[in-house]
């Protein structure tokens, strides 16, 4: 996959104007495009208000999108750019995707200053579990490794 400098800032510029013709329907200062090599896959801008689904962040609309489109859940050989640096939720499905590349424009502190929490979340994870604001437990049952072993069970399993 050839990439330049020049290339990264005009699909940089896509998601960016994409996140600012969001904010001017009521939508959140979010915009993402996923490309593979000169080729525009998908976009997504932020959907959270109006969908009321607290996952529709820019960077996962465009994942869903491209995935659809490739027919793939796997986004090999493409790359994600997106206004802002992606949260701890979009990155997580980025290398869920096993998208080659993700680049970005502002960066969390500038979310950060704009009102968005992706600079909690990401201090957040460095913290103690215990500590956090909602619990997050671990309780075993007797059969809590059933469903791998069904999963390990099955030859026909496609592995991701």
């Amino acid at each position: 996959m050839t990439t330049t400098a020049a290339t990264d800032q005009a699909w940089l510029d896509e998601a960016v104007r994409l996140a600012a013709a969001n904010v001017a329907t009521g939508g959140g200062p979010f915009g993402a495009v996923i490309v593979r090599g000169d080729e525009l896959i998908a976009t997504g801008v932020n959907r959270v208000v109006p969908t009321l689904d607290p996952t529709a962040h820019a960077e996962v609309v465009a994942i869903r999108e491209a995935c659809q489109r490739i027919g793939d859940f796997r986004l090999t050989g493409c790359v994600l750019l997106s206004s802002c640096e992606p949260c701890p939720l979009c990155l997580a499905a980025s290398l869920w995707a096993r998208l080659d590349r993700v680049v970005f424009a502002a960066d969390r502190h500038n979310a950060a200053d704009a009102g968005f929490d992706d600079r909690a979340f990401y201090d957040l994870f460095e913290q103690p579990k215990q500590t956090w604001p909602i619990p997050v437990l671990h309780v075993k049952t007797a059969e809590h490794d059933t469903p791998f072993s069904a999963w390990l069970s099955r030859t026909d399993r496609v592995e991701y």
